[in-house]
């Protein structure tokens, strides 16, 4: 028995001896070569607008020594700074003694709410995130790019506002334009809105009412009055759905939307007029390109029904679509309930949705509206033409009309290219058809647009045309449409189809 004595206690203490032992890694060095890595030399944050806070960056910060290391402190160089620094949970401009383990890193959280300017255009704003360990100093950079802006919360505006291009115009909530009067938005102009904001007009919007360049536009021309969300990081450039959209009343009339883009919404350009209250609401829509749209549930008025997104999105509206581009759109680009009157002359619809799992056509009419218990309301016969246009996307059949047989003779298409198969063939006693005599329309033929989804060209879509199109050089059709999208001459005998014209005159 004597011979097992002393194993328990050579056990005992062995443990004993690794208790009263610190792992070296929990050891603090003092060492003044034990510096720190960060993720980023510096924090980038792109343009942001003055009084609203931007995004929250991350940055790294690596203890890559075996022993742990004591930073005595994080702080912000300036005082008074924009940015806010967050540690652990403690947010401020500085904080103190904080442990990084050794081999460990530690997560250092950065935003900032920029005051204003003195400038119209973007300015910049510095600042250096300072760490003192072991008499080491070490920075990084901070650096953001402010913006002043006009804001408008939950604003109805006087009558006659005109909204001027010195500076971006920022929309919380709402803006609402009054019945009788009149919203004049001047060329060059820039309107962000906000998540689940929107703009509502009851009487009158006009868009870059007196453009009238004389030479050709670039796409990126400084004179389009565009509309987007009020995120401006990179990577919210091109998602949909970041905000509502713009909402004409039953009571608006004269409405005119030019050189334009309309981007990230829920909806582009909505009429809303479910009672078909005449004469009915009415936009014209010219040289304006309507992308990156999609919007499930979306809810007007009282919030009794619901609906999907749309690039044009009507409620017994009419709508006239000049030069226009829609794209990307995850529902529809053209949807049409309960009427109305829709006009679209040279217009390209390149509805590629990768993105989506889209059912719908691209264009679809109806001439009822489905109410909040699921039964139709009245009916109300749209009358629909499509000349000179091209109606292309990944679906087969980018154009549907429902109850078509009501109003078949209320349709016109001709001379464009459509992908469709229901409506290929020439019209029958039940079913309308685009494929008879004279129709001059070109079927399920890909229109070789420079650049697309399906044929990719570079990093970025161009919806002009490729030179050896089918949509090139077809005989016209009156009208003439004199200027494209970007104001290029159109050949007067033998224009392109849609939006965009390629060959010279």
């Amino acid at each position: 028995m004597r011979l097992f004595l002393p194993i328990p206690l050579i056990l005992f203490s062995f443990a004993a001896l690794l208790l009263g032992c610190e792992p070296k890694e929990e050891i603090v060095t003092r060492d003044s070569s034990a510096r720190l890595e960060f993720s980023a030399d510096t924090l980038l944050f792109d343009t942001i607008f003055v009084q609203t806070g931007t995004v929250t960056k991350r940055l790294w910060v690596y203890n890559r020594n075996r022993r742990a290391v004591q930073v005595e402190q994080i702080a912000l160089k300036t005082a008074n700074s924009p940015y806010t620094l967050t540690v652990s949970g403690a947010s401020g401009p500085s904080t103190q003694d904080v442990e990084i383990r050794g081999r460990d890193s530690l997560l250092l959280l950065v935003k900032a709410k920029l005051g204003p300017g003195a400038e119209n255009t973007p300015f910049l704003v510095e600042d250096q995130v300072q760490f003192r360990t072991n008499g080491n100093e070490q920075q990084v950079a901070l650096v953001a790019y402010g913006q002043n802006a006009y804001f408008h919360t939950a604003e109805t505006l006087a009558c006659n506002t005109v909204w001027r291009n010195d500076k971006p115009h920022v929309i919380y909530d709402f803006v609402r334009v009054d019945a009788g009067c009149t919203l004049t938005i001047e060329a060059g102009a820039r309107v962000y809105v906000h998540a689940g904001s929107g703009i509502v007009i009851k009487g009158r919007l006009l868009v870059n009412p007196d453009l009238a360049p004389s030479e050709e536009l670039k796409p990126d021309d400084p004179r389009f009055v565009r509309f987007a969300g009020d995120r401006l990081e990179a990577a919210y450039r091109e998602i949909p759905g970041q905000w509502r959209g713009i909402q004409f009343d039953a009571t608006s009339q004269g409405n005119v939307v030019r050189y334009a883009e309309i981007k990230n919404a829920g909806f582009g350009l909505l009429v809303f007029n479910p009672e078909n209250r005449q004469p009915r609401p009415n936009v014209l829509v010219e040289n304006t390109i309507i992308k990156n749209i999609s919007g499930a549930s979306l809810n007007f008025a009282s919030g009794s029904a619901s609906f999907d997104g749309a690039g044009i999105l009507s409620f017994s509206g009419d709508f006239t679509l000049r030069n226009c581009l829609l794209t990307n759109c995850g529902e529809f680009a053209v949807r049409g309930l309960q009427g109305g009157n829709f006009a679209l002359n040279f217009c390209t619809i390149a509805n590629y949705t990768r993105g989506f799992l889209r059912p719908n056509p691209s264009l679809a009419f109806s001439d009822v509206l489905t109410l909040a218990n699921g039964q139709p309301g009245p009916s109300v016969l749209p009358r629909v033409s499509i000349l000179n246009s091209i109606v292309w996307g990944d679906n087969t059949d980018e154009l549907g009309f429902e109850n078509v047989s009501r109003y078949a003779n209320q349709i016109t298409v001709r001379n464009s290219l459509l992908r469709t198969t229901a409506y290929q063939g020439a019209s029958s006693a039940t079913q309308p058809g685009f494929g008879g005599t004279g129709t001059d329309n070109i079927f399920n033929t890909n229109p070789k647009f420079y650049s697309s989804p399906d044929r990719p060209r570079g990093n970025r879509f161009d919806y002009r045309l490729d030179t050896l199109s089918p949509a090139s050089n077809r005989p016209l059709l009156a009208p003439l449409l004199a200027r494209d999208l970007l104001n290029k001459p159109r050949a007067t005998t033998t224009p392109d189809l849609g939006a965009y014209e390629r060959q010279n005159p």
